[in-house]
Order: structure tokens, then C-alpha cells, then sequence
């Protein structure tokens, strides 16, 4: 029997699942907290975060500009992020600490970024969300975006979510 969602727009988080996510992704994710990503926004719909630049996010050979392992990495953390929420959604019906045990299995399959101006700015915005949702892969579509809202990079990414 297939596991009936309501849209994502009737579907309101508990703010206990809105700061274990936050906890889960910018504090015990170590990488995450390399990057200095911080969540801006937890819809069931869309995730939001921002990083800030600092000298150690510049690539070697253009000193004001955020090197472009950073861009893949930030969208890629991202986009898991965008499932691990609609996962939080899909399941309502469980208890918090057990819908944010699910993150654990999250993991990358594919990651497609592509670069369309160099990324020179104070501060960046990245947005995700979530294409759909299968039993055992997920697809996403994420935005990374200069502080003046102008549109940097794209990419699109799998991940796996059994």
C-alpha cells in the first residue's frame, strides 16, 4: 500500500524537527561546519542556507572569488539536505528523534554542477529542493546565488535514501 504525503504546503514542522535538523546539518556534519553553511529556511518544499566568504573558500588562482569545490560541496550539502526534509515530511506520523534518525543513510549517487559566473561576493545563497522522492533514490534541483540575487551556479544531484 502505497504511503499517502499531503502536499507540502499542509505540512507544518515541529520547530524540535526544524533545530534537530539544523543540529544534524550544521553542527555534527563537520564539513558543513567547514563550509560555515548556516539554514536559513526549512520548508517541506524548499531549503535555504547562506555562507559567508572567507579566505579560506577563495580558489588559488582568484583571491576574491569562492573556489568552485566550495560551490559543489555547499549545493551538494544541500541537496541532501532538501531530502532529508522532505523524508521529515513524508513521515509526520512519527516521532521527531525518529524521523531524524532516517538522515543516517542519506548518501550522494550523482552530482551534476554547473558554474555559469564566478562566484565574487560578501555572502552567497544556496536554495534546494526536492524533484521527487522514491522509495530508494531521491532527485533535487539546487540554486547557489550572490548576495544581489543573481544566479551563480545550478546543479541537480541523486542521492540514495533507503
Amino acid at each position: 500500500m502505497p504511503h499517502h504525503t499531503p502536499p507540502a504546503a499542509d505540512i507544518q514542522f515541529e520547530p524540535e524537527f526544524i533545530t534537530g535538523v539544523k543540529q544534524v546539518f550544521e553542527e555534527k556534519i563537520v564539513f558543513n561546519q567547514l563550509l560555515g553553511l548556516k539554514i536559513t529556511s526549512v520548508l517541506p518544499s524548499q531549503v535555504k542556507a547562506r555562507i559567508e566568504m572567507r579566505n579560506e573558500l577563495v580558489g588559488h588562482y582568484a583571491y576574491n572569488r569562492i573556489h568552485g569545490g566550495v560551490i559543489s560541496a555547499g549545493l551538494d550539502a544541500m541537496g541532501g539536505l532538501a531530502v532529508m526534509v522532505a523524508i521529515g515530511a513524508r513521515h509526520m506520523d512519527e516521532p521527531v528523534p525518529q524521523r531524524l534518525q532516517r538522515f543516517a543513510k542519506l548518501g550522494t549517487i550523482d552530482l551534476r554542477v554547473d558554474y555559469l559566473r564566478p562566484g565574487i561576493g560578501e555572502w552567497f545563497e544556496l536554495r534546494a529542493e526536492v524533484m521527487r522522492l522514491g522509495s530508494r533514490v531521491a532527485s533535487t534541483r539546487m540554486e547557489f546565488l550572490g548576495a544581489d540575487g543573481k544566479l551563480l551556479s545550478t546543479a541537480a544531484a541523486a542521492y540514495i535514501v533507503s
